[in-house]
């Protein structure tokens, strides 16, 4: 530890809760370094600066997932509180203060104490409040240590939502259709419990579990909304955001073992991907205090990091597809509704009213309903049944990455696989890469145990599936030291091969393969990999779909001539490398082609009902190309024939979409043109003067959600919306060697200078330095702040 004076600087605060002098050197990259003479000081530092760059992200965030937002918003935002109050912990606290680690409660006190000494200090110092607090007219909460774990509804839990959506479309359709939604791996034949009619499990079933998962928006209709309008806010409008949840928000990792790099030492990457926002869901932190080192990123939320290194073990992660809902349907008693079958006899809903302070208005009573297996999702008098989600959000353990406490202080990658008893959520795919030079992928997440069901569909809360327990933390998928001499994923199915079909279900719904495979061949043909190479393979732009569907354009031209696609709209394809970088015309007219007129087309063709259509979208890219690749009679007859005019008329409306989008001249065209990140700022759709200031970009992005550079859009108009913020490429043990770039920036008050200093870097794929040692920090240091007690 270096000595903290007060002579070096630039500025020095005097904290209530602070034990021994601290600091907080800010490099010129925006990434603190916190220093401080214990652990609980640490996290009281790691506290105080999250409030310092976050603190309206800190705010809403405990706002909303409290259920406490109407009291500052009003009643536009009554029913967003009333859905996120059925998803908190409700259970024990002391079985969930010991879930994580022994010291877990100390920290997250120390956590809690230092947001609290930072929302203190703006109040003496009202310029240092975050400008969006005098835009709303509002004030930031103190926290309390219990709301660092209550909240669980950005837990990336699944999959509730898609056993209602594939309910809906086994009523509409049949088993095959819904495959075109997501295909199901391993596979099993889907069976309807006795008891179910799944006509009666109605998409307002995703209500109330969509709007507790919501983010928070800012429209002037809902600012203005009254006591009569507290119910517009309610309905299930894009079925879409559910959808496209499971699928683009997923992660890249891997390590790479010292005898496959060119310096002989482990290589680990991770670049999350999740919902693009500003400021950014992560945020990179350096925490020291004796006996512990750590760098790299968490939820500005939480105490600790989940992705980084720790001087002697590194780690990253990614979603893992263990399924961890279930959706019960209930009989009720014939004239009491509010009792329900279980078992032998009939269990009465639990229902419980809710105090709601509303701004504006008199404080608002609502009411609550949970079964024995969790909160109510809808009651039906009429056909007697109420429907409600288990969720492992429920147990104690499961507030999202706070494993992490413990994870992140193993000193090796055999420690680390045994701290992963304490992860509960999300479910994850870990590498970690020690000094001694193993490597290692284990996964981890509280699995329930179904012992007469696969979890794909709705199920009897009778008694009749119950879950048995958690598959113990050793029992889930590991390898240490593989001996491919590298372990990557990418949300594939990776369950092993080997594994026994009458073993215990882990899960049946992941992420399309391509990026996945795309890693996986680019890691195997390189013996001397470097952070370099790891840092171009995040950004890697190969699109797997692009090479397969023009290969089979090729073979369409070929048989067919040109007579449905001009020369020069084919000739545009001829040859191109399948990369969708931004600056690319090709790329431009593929992904248009692939999204816009393809895939739609497929859809009609085999989901003609426009209902069945809308909760399909946007699809699952490996069963759609298998469908392409090895067309079946429901192409018509021939198949291959209707399957080369549908390839040959789309591309020919795709070319004239393009043209119509981007001009008449083909080689003006480029990808980054409709392919554009834009961060905006909520409070940009409730006010036009100064607040656009506070929007980041439009930035040109290449890549789309089947490339390693991960960057989903929407398909109104190919908007980005999900992607890497972050990125780390470690060295391990070579720590200051070690990359990473978050984007828009570190901050999240858009006075800093920090808060769009990175989104150009990002976006060009550049990478700024890790810094670990003390005199690299200090070469590095751009605002070095020193903390006393007071």
């Amino acid at each position: 530890m270096t000595d903290m004076t007060e002579t070096t600087a630039d500025e020095t605060m005097h904290l209530q809760g602070l034990k021994q002098p601290a600091e907080i050197r800010v490099d010129r990259w925006g990434i603190p370094h916190l220093k401080a003479e214990n652990e609980q000081d640490l996290f009281f530092v790691q506290g105080f600066n999250a409030a310092r760059d976050r603190l309206w992200q800190l705010d809403l965030w405990r706002k909303r997932g409290l259920g406490l937002l109407a009291a500052d918003f009003g009643p536009g935002y009554l029913a967003q509180d009333h859905a996120a109050r059925h998803f908190l912990y409700r259970g024990d606290m002391a079985a969930e203060w010991s879930s994580y680690a022994p010291d877990m409660q100390a920290i997250c006190t120390a956590f809690a104490t230092g947001i609290n000494a930072y929302i203190t200090l703006c109040q003496a110092e009202p310029a240092r409040l975050p400008p969006e607090f005098s835009f709303f007219g509002t004030s930031p909460a103190r926290w309390r240590p219990e709301d660092v774990v209550r909240v669980r509804t950005h837990a990336l839990t699944r999959n509730g939502a898609s056993e209602i959506l594939r309910a809906n479309i086994l009523t509409l359709a049949d088993a095959q259709t819904d495959l075109l939604r997501t295909q199901i791996e391993p596979h099993v034949d889907l069976k309807v419990a006795d008891s179910i009619t799944l006509a009666d499990i109605p998409l307002a079933a995703l209500r109330l579990f969509k709007l507790a998962t919501a983010p928070v928006t800012f429209e002037r209709e809902r600012l203005a909304a009254t006591l009569d309008d507290v119910w517009t806010w309610t309905e299930v409008t894009d079925l879409g955001d559910i959808i496209r949840a499971t699928s683009e928000e997923g992660s890249n990792n891997w390590v790479v073992h010292g005898s496959r790099t060119e310096t002989g030492r482990p290589i680990l990457a991770s670049d999350p991907h999740r919902a693009h926002a500003v400021p950014s869901l992560r945020y990179l932190v350096h925490l020291q205090a004796p006996g512990f080192n750590a760098i790299g990123t968490g939820e500005p939320t939480a105490p600790g990091i989940s992705l980084g290194h720790n001087g002697k073990a590194a780690f990253g992660l990614t979603i893992f597809g263990a399924d961890q809902e279930d959706v019960y349907v209930y009989e009720t008693r014939e004239g009491e509704p509010d009792l329900y079958r279980y078992q032998d006899g009939w269990e009465a809903i639990r229902r419980q009213e809710e105090r709601f302070e509303v701004k504006g208005y008199a404080d608002q009573t609502l009411m609550l309903a949970f079964t024995r297996h969790g909160p109510v999702l809808h009651e039906d008098a009429g056909k007697r049944l109420v429907i409600a989600l288990r969720s492992v959000w429920l147990s104690p353990g499961s507030a999202a990455y706070l494993g992490s406490l413990s994870a992140m202080r193993s000193p090796s990658v055999a420690a680390f696989g045994t701290s992963l008893r304490s992860w509960g959520t999300p479910s994850v795919n870990h590498v970690c890469a020690d000094v001694d030079g193993n490597v290692g992928w284990f996964t981890a997440g509280f699995t329930p145990v179904r012992q007469n069901w696969h979890g794909l569909l709705p199920v009897p809360g009778d008694g009749s599936h119950e879950w048995a327990g958690f598959l113990p933390a050793e029992e889930l998928p590991r390898v240490v030291n593989p001996a491919a001499g590298f372990f990557a994923t990418a949300n594939e199915m990776n369950l092993p091969a080997d594994r026994s079909p009458d073993a215990p279900t882990i899960g049946h719904e992941w992420a399309e393969v391509s990026r996945a495979e795309r890693i996986k061949s680019v890691l195997s043909a390189d013996t001397a990999h470097s952070t370099e190479a790891s840092m171009a393979l995040q950004m890697d732009t190969y699109s797997s779909p692009a090479g397969r569907i023009c290969a089979l354009l090729a073979e369409a031209i070929g048989r067919k001539g040109a007579a449905i696609v001009p020369e020069k709209v084919a000739a545009l394809l001829d040859g191109w490398d399948f990369r969708l970088t931004a600056d690319s015309n090709i790329a431009a007219l593929f992904e248009v082609w692939w999204m816009k007129h393809l895939r739609p087309a497929l859809f009609a063709r085999f989901a003609p009902d426009p209902a069945v259509r809308a909760l399909l979208v946007p699809g699952d890219v490996d069963v759609l190309l298998n469908l392409l690749e090895h067309p079946d009679q429901r192409f018509g007859q021939p198949a291959e024939e209707a399957r080369d005019t549908m390839l040959l008329e789309t591309l020919a409306a795709a070319f004239d979409d393009c043209s119509r989008r981007l001009g008449d001249d083909p080689s003006r065209w480029a990808w980054g043109t409709l392919h554009h990140a834009l961060f905006e700022h909520a409070a940009s759709r409730v006010k036009q003067d100064k607040t656009g200031e506070w929007n980041v970009g439009p930035l040109p992005v290449g890549g789309s959600r089947s490339t390693p550079g991960l960057a989903s859009y929407r398909l109104s108009d190919f908007r980005v919306t999900a992607g890497a913020s972050v990125r780390l490429v470690i060295d391990v043990g070579e720590w200051d060697k070690s990359f990473c770039i978050n984007t828009p920036g570190q901050s999240g008050d858009p006075r800093s200078p920090h808060y769009a200093d990175l989104a150009e870097r990002w976006s060009g794929g550049e990478y700024v330095p890790l810094l670990y040692s003390d005199e690299k920090i200090a070469a590095e240091t751009d605002h070095h702040i020193l903390l006393l007690p007071a």
